[in-house]
This record gives structure tokens, C-alpha cells and sequence, in this order.
């Protein structure tokens, strides 16, 4: 079971590659959903509208499983396509890298095509401070108010994170713990009495 990926730490924007008089211009965005894979494409477009392409891929999931290469009106296969594999090389998720293209008046042909794009998400991607962060899921733990030093202590112990603590007489704390310590944590927790814990996001 996987418990951590590899991803870009912040957003890197406007490398720059010239061939043959057109432009590319790299951008490179730490996505986590639909949401902000979209604002990230909405600005880059905003800022260039006049570019003749908005050529992007992205990889998103732990395995990667969620991803898109789009050509946005180059040939098939000579833009999505390498910008994607350059994610692939660096073994990277959760990124989306675009490369906006300014036709320079001579054509580049797919293979020079290719060429371009591969070495604009390469530049881009290098700038990149890629880091590894491991998965986390949010719990919510209802106990007896006073138990509370011993569900602190096993919480710290597993370095998680309170979110929130609610403490009446049955107290409730929402954390955020790190998912290989998910079945020790629970098992902890079912060996004490009047304490009920859940998974509220995986």
C-alpha cells in the first residue's frame, strides 16, 4: 500500500525556450482536484490570450490514475503528449504543466514539435523543488472528557494533527493523522472503553 507521493512544492511559472522564432513558455502548478486544475488553466489563459496554443498535461492521484494530455490544436501527439511523459519521467502526481506556445512564422514539423514541448515542461520541471508528502485521512474520536491525557498522549505519540476539540462532558476531537499509522491508531483506540472513532475523509 502506498502512503506517500511525490509532487511539486509551489508553482513555477514563465520558463522560456525560443525555437525557430516561436516561444514557449513553461508553467508548472501543485494541483489536488478538478477545481484547482481549472483555476490554473483559467489564469494561464487570462494572461496569454493572444498565444497561439495552451498546450498542457497533468497528472493527478496517487497512482497517477487521473490524467489528461491536451494538444490544444497542435497535431496529435506532438505537445500533450511529451509534456505528459516529462511528468512521468520525474515521477511526479498531483502537477499540471502547461506550455503556451507564440507561432513564430516557421514551422517546427511534429517531430520538431515534440522536441519543443519535451524540452519546455523539461526546463520547467527542473526549476521545480519536487517533495514527498505522505497521505493523510481526517478522524473524528468521541470519549469521556476524562480521558482526555491518555487520547492526546496516543494522538502525539502518532504525530497527528488536532483539527479540532470539542470538550464537553463526551469530548470530541477531530485530527488529521498520517495513513500508514491508520490501523494503529484504531486498534489503540478500540482497546479503550467509551471511546468511539471514525474516518471522516479517506
Amino acid at each position: 500500500m502506498l502512503h506517500e507521493y511525490k509532487t511539486i512544492e509551489k508553482p513555477v511559472e514563465n520558463t522560456l525556450l525560443k525555437e525557430k522564432g516561436s516561444k514557449f513558455i513553461g508553467f508548472a502548478f501543485p494541483v489536488n482536484n478538478e477545481t484547482e486544475l481549472k483555476s490554473a488553466l483559467d489564469k494561464i489563459r487570462t494572461e496569454h490570450p493572444k498565444a497561439t496554443h495552451h498546450c498542457y498535461a497533468f497528472r493527478m492521484g496517487l497512482n497517477g490514475e487521473n490524467y489528461r494530455a491536451n494538444d490544444d490544436g497542435e497535431p496529435s501527439g506532438s505537445a500533450g503528449l511529451p509534456i505528459y511523459n516529462q511528468l512521468l519521467a520525474h515521477e511526479i502526481t498531483n502537477v499540471l504543466v502547461i506550455s503556451v506556445r507564440y507561432y513564430g512564422g516557421t514551422k517546427l514539423g511534429v517531430s520538431g514539435l515534440v522536441k519543443a514541448y519535451k524540452e519546455s515542461a523539461k526546463i520547467t520541471l527542473e526549476e521545480a523543488n519536487i517533495i514527498t508528502k505522505e497521505l493523510e485521512i481526517e478522524i473524528e474520536i468521541q470519549f469521556q472528557f476524562n480521558q482526555q491525557n491518555i487520547i492526546f498522549t496516543l494522538l502525539s505519540k502518532f504525530d497527528a494533527k488536532i483539527l479540532n476539540f470539542d470538550s464537553q462532558q463526551t469530548a470530541i476531537i477531530s485530527a488529521r493523522i498520517k495513513t500508514k499509522h491508520k490501523d494503529d491508531i484504531i486498534d489503540a483506540l478500540s482497546n479503550i472503553q467509551h471511546v468511539i472513532c471514525k474516518i471522516i475523509e479517506q
